[in-house]
């Protein structure tokens, strides 16, 4: 499997870790004391992190760092907007399509030279 792939793979399952870490405890431990969040949010990011190292490692031997990271962001809007929407009941707005837009711009720049 082609490095960009794997790269692709892994980091989409460790934003998936990394979006619940950051934001489900918003919905699910509202009641809760923010530690306990804290802590819960950290034992998912162990998860984002046994993934995303290894992603960043095997991407980096065919990317640039700076390639790496709009990688990331990319796939942070694309697992984050279905997040929103579906898992914490955000209203659907157009903002997600543009603010994809503009990542799609910065997409082009940073990948611009390599094709």
């Amino acid at each position: 499997m082609p490095a960009s792939l794997q790269t692709l793979i892994l980091l989409t399952f460790s934003n998936v870790f990394m979006t619940f870490a950051w934001y489900a405890h918003l919905k699910d431990m509202n009641n809760q004391p923010w530690v306990i969040a804290a802590f819960a949010s950290w034992g998912i990011a162990l998860f984002e992190y046994l993934l995303q190292v290894p992603a960043n490692r095997i991407g980096f031997t065919v990317m640039s760092l700076p390639q790496l990271k709009i990688m990331q962001e990319v796939i942070a809007l694309s697992v984050f907007m279905p997040f929103a929407v579906f898992y914490m009941k955000v209203e659907l707005k157009w903002d997600f399509l543009w603010a994809a837009l503009c990542l799609m711009g910065a997409v082009y720049f940073m990948f611009r030279e390599s094709v």
